[in-house]
């Protein structure tokens, strides 16, 4: 199977892409991490999940969900 024939059926099945779902799914990882472990950093659960950079993780993070801190304090 090719690869966008792949990410074609993924989408099909799933309803977003497969970059989309992948970072959703780091960020609803990310958020329990965050609600898990106070003296987590950024840095850290970034490295957790799989994201090589904190500042682009702390960039979707923020997109998705708001800073890390204000979701740390909302749970």
């Amino acid at each position: 199977m090719s690869r966008s024939t792949l990410a074609k059926r993924f989408t099909d099945l799933v309803g977003e892409p497969p970059p989309t779902y992948l970072t959703r799914w780091r960020m609803t990882l990310a958020a329990d991490l965050l609600a898990e472990r106070d003296s987590a950093t950024s840095g850290g659960i970034a490295r957790t999940v799989g994201c090589a950079d904190p500042f682009t993780f702390s960039a979707a993070f923020k997109s998705i969900r708001g800073t890390p801190s204000a979701h740390r304090r909302a749970t």
